[in-house]
């Protein structure tokens, strides 16, 4: 995934960009709150750092080292951007919906289907009238598209109970003396991606 992908036109980049924002630092807890599978939030993880729209930190554990992410002021800027793009998007389709304009929703369905979930997460899609808007079209939701739909009411609540958990353990390591001074970051992101080579378009349209 990592060589060819673009990270611009991939909804789950997006994702886990989003939560990153949201205070979910660690693959662990971006996989709870996206629902995706924790290898592949790891691959997109690895195409962030080495696309430098996010930052690696090892941080000094008691037992073990822990691997924390944010976001830096080019991964906002393209955070921001894509959710103006998507939020301009869903306005259009709940106009189309209000009209009762079936072939403008079914272009979208076709065209930009696969946004759905990054637009449910983010909460610029409303859940309910996403369910009814498939129910007045006559179509069934995907896999995907269920997990966020279930997901979406309870995300603020994990997203704080995430933030409060990461303070907890911070506080933690502190006391026990751990030093987490080591944000130093990695240049290149992942070793085993230095070289990768990685095509991701370069512009990323902000």
């Amino acid at each position: 995934m990592s060589r060819d992908v673009k990270v611009n036109d991939s909804p789950n980049h997006f994702m886990v960009l989003d939560a990153i924002d949201r205070g979910m630092k660690t693959a662990d807890k971006i996989s709870k709150v996206t629902r995706l599978d924790k290898s592949a939030v790891q691959l997109i993880l690895n195409d962030l750092a080495v696309q430098r729209l996010v930052v690696r930190m090892e941080k000094k554990g008691f037992f073990r080292n822990k691997t924390e992410f944010v976001i830096n002021e080019t991964g906002q800027s393209l955070l921001n951007s894509k959710k103006r793009e998507l939020e301009q998007k869903a306005r259009d389709i709940e106009q189309a919906y209000g009209n009762g304009n079936t072939a403008q929703l079914q272009s979208f369905m076709e065209a930009d289907r696969a946004w759905i979930p990054m637009m449910l997460f983010s909460g610029l899609m409303n859940v309910m009238f996403f369910a009814s808007m498939m129910s007045f079209m006559g179509m069934a939701m995907s896999p995907q598209e269920s997990s966020m739909a279930g997901n979406a009411g309870s995300a603020s609540d994990s997203t704080d109970s995430g933030s409060d958990t990461a303070g907890q353990e911070d506080a933690g390591a502190a006391d026990s003396g751990s030093d987490s001074s080591g944000g130093g970051f990695e240049g290149g992101g992942f070793d085993s991606f230095g070289d990768s080579g990685m095509d991701f378009g370069g512009d990323f349209n902000f």
